[in-house]
């Protein structure tokens, strides 16, 4: 029998069983190899998925054969499957990278404990971007959630529990912001399928409950994905959280919540009463650029340098959502190839400090003094990553802000191409604090005269800092992936 027709179900299914599993075997090592196993060969799935959805054809699913809208139906389009590679692609370079930093900060007897939450995080994540259903959309979100409290929760500083407990208190008033407005959308259309809420809300769209469930599904998942100002969670958990958790979480989570906003956007609300018939597109813009100025600026004072990247990661939201304020094709366009290339090098940049984090012993900038004199490589691929953040030529991040740039001169605003290139020069500033800090300052005295780091440290985070330049001067699968997605988008509320 062909696995084929199976792929969506088992691109679930994969992780979730894996994650009982290491559970029962109560071994670090045994549950590592069995949830890398399982997270390469949804990685797997997942390119198999973008090839066969690659010419704009929709998979769908129906879970127990119940055909939808009556049962519960996985569905898979260019947009779905783009996201789901970045998902599983980050969990497969991420866990073999796990393996000697949590050494470094998770005691041994919570190893399997570790993997376990990992593979149920990962299952919750590729489950919201698979479904076609918007209740599960929110089970998934709660798998996904309550797996990353407890991976936060892990991280050897205290602070790290009470980072867990910020983000369980504001990641339950997203969820529940997110189930109020899926009832009303059940309330007002007796459906739960996305695809025949899309059809039926036309009929309907002049109703206070259906701009009611707009507004509590943009606030919850603006909670989510830390658009600013709703972004508080976010710099505690990145920065007490141990350093495979902070890479993987900076570079799928809040993607998956962007990619939720665009299905309900256009997949579900449509078009023309999102953006014609109500304020959003300004109101999004507004925040984009506060996020891009205001979250770059207060990077630059951050004495921490995880705490640095995770207010950059607030800044680089800012960019993700002013594409989706363009209302354009090109701005769509923009907005999904930035949540990708954004994934790549906040990935690369956390594997990398963490490296740092493993021989200085923390992650503040004073004792990373002189780092990069005593690890010119692994200081050097930060520099590499922050050039992207930058929007270097050569780097996937001049690629999203050049389709930033295109779509704000297709709608004639030359200022948000000023805006754009000013935010950048922002990051400048931060990128050079490291740079100073790292070749212009003094080591501290205690730094660790064997400064040696295992392979399988430094080898996932090079492939990232690898594939930041790659995709930066072959863009043609990103952008053209990207590009039809969003032409399918368009496609489906014209």
């Amino acid at each position: 029998m062909s696995l084929a027709p199976h792929l969506p179900a088992l691109q679930v299914v994969l992780p979730l069983l894996t994650a009982p599993a290491a559970v029962l075997l109560r071994s670090g090592g045994a549950a590592f190899l069995l949830v890398t196993a399982a997270a390469w060969g949804a990685f797997a799935i997942s390119l198999g998925l973008w090839q066969q959805t690659a010419g704009g054809e929709v998979i769908s699913y129906a879970i127990g054969n119940w055909p939808p809208p009556w049962g519960i139906e996985l569905r898979v389009d260019r947009l779905s499957a783009f996201v789901l590679v970045l998902v599983a692609g980050m969990a497969a370079v991420v866990l073999p990278y796990c393996r000697q930093s949590i050494e470094r900060e998770i005691p041994r007897d919570q190893h399997y404990l570790f993997y376990a939450m990992f593979a149920l995080c990962l299952t919750g994540l590729l489950g919201i971007t698979i479904t076609g259903d918007a209740f599960n959309i929110f089970v998934f979100l709660e798998i996904s959630s309550l797996a990353t409290y407890v991976l936060i929760a892990l991280g050897r500083d205290r602070r790290a529990l009470v980072a867990a407990y910020q983000y369980l208190i504001v990641g339950t008033i997203g969820a529940t912001f997110i189930v109020i407005g899926i009832g009303l959308l059940y309330l007002t259309t007796g459906t739960l399928n996305l695809a025949d809420i899309g059809t039926r809300l036309p009929q309907v769209s002049g109703e206070r409950p259906v701009l009611a469930a707009l507004a509590f599904l943009t606030v919850g998942i603006c909670l989510k994905l830390a658009l600013f100002p709703l972004h508080q969670w976010l710099p505690n958990a990145y920065t007490f959280a141990p350093s495979a958790v902070t890479a993987f979480l900076a570079a799928t989570a809040t993607k998956v919540s962007v990619y939720v906003l665009l299905r309900f956007y256009f997949s579900v609300f449509g078009e023309s009463l999102v953006f014609d018939r109500l304020p959003l597109p300004g109101i999004m813009l507004l925040l984009s650029l506060a996020a891009m100025f205001v979250a770059s600026a207060v990077a630059a004072f951050q004495d921490d340098l995880k705490r640095l990247l995770a207010y950059s990661s607030v800044a680089q939201i800012g960019y993700i959502t002013l594409g989706l304020s363009f209302d354009s094709q090109s701005g769509l366009t923009a907005t999904i190839v930035h949540l990708f290339n954004h994934g790549l090098t906040k990935g690369a940049l956390f594997m990398l400090a963490g490296c740092l984090v493993a021989v200085a012993g923390g992650s503040g900038l004073a004792r990373l003094a002189g780092i990069g004199r005593a690890m010119p490589v692994t200081a050097f691929g930060i520099v590499l990553g922050g050039l992207s953040l930058i929007g270097v030529p050569g780097t996937v991040g001049f690629v999203s802000k050049w389709y930033l740039v295109l779509a704000a001169l297709e709608k004639g605003q030359w200022w948000l191409v000023m805006a754009i290139v000013g935010s950048s020069l922002l990051a400048v500033v931060y990128v050079w604090r490291f740079v100073e800090i790292a070749w212009f300052r003094e080591p501290p005295a205690g730094l660790p005269a064997d400064r040696r780091l295992p392979l399988s440290l430094q080898a996932p985070a090079w492939l990232l800092v690898a594939a930041t330049v790659y995709f930066g001067l072959d863009a043609s699968f990103t952008v053209g992936s990207a590009a039809a997605a969003a032409e399918q988008l368009l496609g489906m509320t014209r």
